[in-house]
Parts: structure tokens; sequence; C-alpha cells
């Protein structure tokens, strides 16, 4: 079960590295995007075809998280940042390569340690108010320091906010489907919210900056969250070895530190 899960794990992150090149390029066509505007959207095809996608996405995600611990297929998404970085890019220098291969090794090894140690534990009602409170905590932050910047660094801002989100979902979306045929109204409630805001986050990102940034920013984010509520508020690494959690701590410290430094490459690149 856990292999399907992987490979349907890789298979979404595929579709979300295109997905988010379509999107992107149809946001770009409308200028001034807002919440009120938003249904503009619709009218750019390459926008459609995006988010038809990203729906593709989202159910091989959650056919995947139905058969394996949030810890194991969440940080799988992240294999867009590579993905989606060599296809936009004119050249590889240095310093892109080397931000894509760290971001993407730190998180290999962080799926490499939760899938061989990580164990499936229930969602309860009282974990999920908590994971929900941090989340949306995480999130105003994110909105606070993007109202008061501009782009890369108001692109990565948001696509932060967007994963700390998304974080939140994927937990939600375990408990729902493991749940079945009872719904649990609390989660699902929980779970369309905070992908609705995640979503308009990527987009307001898209508008900001490029799409390879906000990609790296929240597929990075949207794991390391997601495995973090996993592993400390569900008890995924119970019985994780103290090497082990060291392990996922530089794992996540060398996935972000990635991303930053891709955000500080598209910085230079739009100053030049």
């Amino acid at each position: 079960m856990v292999g399907i899960a992987i490979l349907c794990a890789v298979l979404a992150a595929g579709c979300s590295a295109l997905g988010a090149m379509w999107q992107h390029a149809g946001v770009r066509e409308l200028a001034g995007l807002k919440l009120t505007s938003a249904y503009r959207l619709v009218s750019s095809p390459r926008w459609v075809k995006g988010f038809l996608v990203l729906f593709a996405c989202a159910i091989l995600q959650i056919v995947a998280l139905a058969l394996a611990p949030v810890s194991v297929v969440a940080p799988l998404n992240a294999l867009a940042i590579p993905i989606i970085a060599v296809a936009r890019a004119r050249r590889l220098t240095g310093l892109l390569a080397v931000a894509v291969l760290v971001a993407t090794a730190g998180i290999v090894v962080f799926v490499t340690i939760t899938a061989g140690e990580a164990v499936p534990t229930e969602v309860s009602p009282k974990v999920a108010l908590q994971a929900g409170q941090l989340v949306v905590a995480g999130v105003l932050v994110c909105t606070v320091v993007a109202t008061f910047s501009a782009g890369a660094v108001r692109a990565l801002a948001l696509a932060v906010g967007a994963g700390v989100a998304y974080g939140l979902v994927a937990v939600l979306v375990r408990d729902v489907t493991t749940t079945l045929p009872t719904i649990e109204w609390l989660s699902l409630a929980g779970l369309v919210i905070a992908f609705l805001a995640g979503a308009w986050f990527i987009q307001l990102g898209y508008a900001a900056g490029p799409p390879d940034l906000v990609v790296a920013g929240q597929t990075v984010v949207n794991p390391i969250v997601a495995a973090w509520i996993g592993i400390k508020l569900l008890g995924e690494g119970t019985g994780m070895s103290g090497l082990s959690q060291a392990g996922l701590v530089i794992s996540a410290v060398a996935a972000v530190t990635g991303t930053v430094v891709l955000a500080y490459y598209h910085r230079i690149r739009v100053e030049v």
C-alpha cells in the first residue's frame, strides 16, 4: 500500500508542476487580480487547463493519503520543485542548480526517514482543532509579510502561507478519508476553508512572482507542516529514534535553505 501511495504522490508532483506553469501563465494575462475579480480567471484557457491538471493532482494526493501516513506522502509533493525549475530555466546556472538540488535532497531524505518509521494514526477532534489554530496563526503572519512587501519576497510570503494552509489540508484529508463512510464534518469544513485560502494565496503569488518560486515555497512548507503535525500532534513519530529525529530536522532545514536560495536567485535575476 505504501508503494502505491508513493507512486500516486510522485505522479501528483508532476501534475502540480505542469498545472502551476499553466495557471501562472493564465494569471499573468489578467492585470490587477483581486478577490472580487477572481471570476475572471475562468476566462483564461491556460488557467482552466492548469486547474484541471491540479484537480487530477488533488485526486492522486487523496488516494495517496488514504493509503499511507501524512508524513510519508506530503513531502513527495516537493518533487515538483526540480521539475518546474528545470522546465522554466533559460539556462541552468550554478546557483539555481544548487538551490534545486539542496531543496530536493532535503525532501528525499525527509521522506526516506518517515517512510521507514512513521506509524499511521487517527486524527482526533482535539488535535484537528490544535492544528487549525496553529495554521491560522501561521497564515496571518504570512499575510502581514506579503502586505508590506513586493516582488519575490511577496511571492514567497504568499507561497509559504499557501504551504502552511495546505499542510493542514493534507492532515484533514487523511482524517476524512480514513473515517468513511462516517463523515467528520468539522474536519471537512476545515479542509475546504484551508484549501480555498491556500489556492487564493497561490494565485496572488503567481501575480507577484515566478511560478517555480511559488511552487518551491508552498511545496517545501506544505510537507514540513503536515509532517510536523503528523509526527508531533498525531504521534506518527512514536518510537522514532533521536538520530532519525535529528535527520528530519537537518533535512527540513536543507529544504528550506534551498527554497530561500531560489528566492534570492529570482530576486537577483529581476534586479539585473
